[in-house]
């Protein structure tokens, strides 16, 4: 029987004081190469989808490798002190250049000690319908995006949606990659290139290292044939992001009353015993006006939006923040607070997953591989007499 020696603290020891200590914060779908952009060169007016990517098509003509990298640092320290030690970006590489993709890929080596960057090569504006798509998303790959991407909704036609899918099957699989597809970013019920993944998943056997982020469409989609979709959900086995602030702001746009919410069936996902978890997607760029590099403060939308505010969800609401995440972007015994894995955690102002919601706990102390990256005081509030 193995007895447990009471060890003396050492000068560098840090007492967490009985409040909470968990994995670091895990942000799966973000856009680096866009962010702090809105307004560049003109505000998207209308707040949809499409004319954010009309208004980011402007913008992209002036990108470099360095604009992208100084951009991309800056919003990388608000996810460091908001406690995100893993982030998954999606880069557009439908710019002939691949500008942004060389300047993330500059980046992810400079910021390794602080955060672990995996990099999507994302087709913005279409593998099948943009001159060249198919030879850009190669390239991009033989750079070094970790994971491959799509758009088959943007798509010029379904046939070509479909093909995208096929082909960025056969990429991945072709390269080792893994694949995270934009999909279904509409409230139109009859775009299901969802079931198109599903089941390129299941038939390839690689459902684990596949994602499906937004879906949006899910929520417009009947129960009857969201009942058949969900047992080929079931059986590919992939993981699902949803990312509630930037949905519920773009979707619901072309609805007068009563207006759609926008957001998948998160809820449902989770109690069918399917992968999701929450992401931000945006920080101030043609989509979404607004954020900050907090994730806990997506999870707070997402639990309202998804009427996930019972005592269960709560009491487990971190789950889509870190573990969730962690499982989609595949990180293995590179995660989580256990002997042998790395040492990377966080010490959070709150006694416990419900507290940290409540309160919108700050981030303490934020510790990766054994060395502090970031600490703060707690807040105090002091009055006059």
């Amino acid at each position: 029987v193995r007895q447990n020696t009471p060890v003396a603290p050492a000068a560098d020891d840090i007492d967490a004081q009985q409040r909470l200590v968990i994995p670091p914060f895990v942000e799966p779908h973000i856009h680096l190469d866009c962010v702090m952009t809105a307004g560049q060169p003109e505000w998207n007016m209308s707040g949809t989808l499409f004319e954010g990517i009309a208004r980011w098509s402007q913008r992209k003509k002036t990108v470099t490798a360095e604009d992208t990298r100084q951009r991309a640092l800056a919003a990388i320290a608000m996810l460091r002190d908001n406690g995100v030690q893993h982030v998954r970006t999606h880069i557009d590489v439908t710019d002939p250049s691949l500008a942004a993709l060389e300047g993330m890929l500059a980046v992810k080596a400079e910021v390794a000690h602080i955060i672990d960057l995996q990099i999507v090569a994302f087709p913005q504006e279409g593998i099948e319908s943009f001159p060249g798509g198919r030879e850009l998303m190669v390239r991009a790959v033989e750079m070094g995006a970790d994971v491959v991407g799509g758009i088959p909704h943007f798509e010029n036609t379904r046939d070509q949606g479909v093909s995208s899918v096929t082909f960025l099957m056969e990429l991945a699989e072709r390269y080792g990659c893994m694949v995270d597809v934009h999909c279904d970013e509409t409230d139109d019920p009859q775009s299901r290139f969802l079931e198109v993944l599903a089941e390129e998943a299941r038939v390839r056997g690689m459902g684990a290292k596949v994602t499906a982020s937004h879906t949006c469409a899910m929520g417009s989609y009947d129960n009857a044939y969201c009942y058949k979709l969900f047992r080929l959900l079931k059986n590919s086995g992939i993981n699902f992001i949803s990312c509630p602030t930037e949905s519920i702001h773009l979707q619901g746009r072309f609805d007068t009353w009563p207006k759609r919410r926008g957001v998948t069936r998160v809820a449902e996902l989770d109690r069918a015993g399917i992968n999701v978890c929450f992401a931000q997607d945006s920080i101030q760029d043609p989509w979404y006006p607004l954020g900050n590099g907090n994730i806990l403060r997506v999870l707070d939308a997402g639990l309202h939006i998804c009427h996930m505010m019972g005592y269960e969800d709560l009491q487990r609401s971190l789950d889509f923040i870190t573990d969730n995440s962690a499982r989609a972007l595949c990180l293995g015994d590179n995660y989580g607070i256990a002997e042998g894995r790395p040492a990377n955690l966080l010490i959070l102002d709150a006694e416990n997953d419900y507290e940290a919601v409540r309160r919108q706990a700050k981030v303490l102390t934020s510790i990766r591989h054994g060395n502090i990256i970031m600490q703060r005081q707690p807040e105090q509030i002091s009055y006059p007499a």
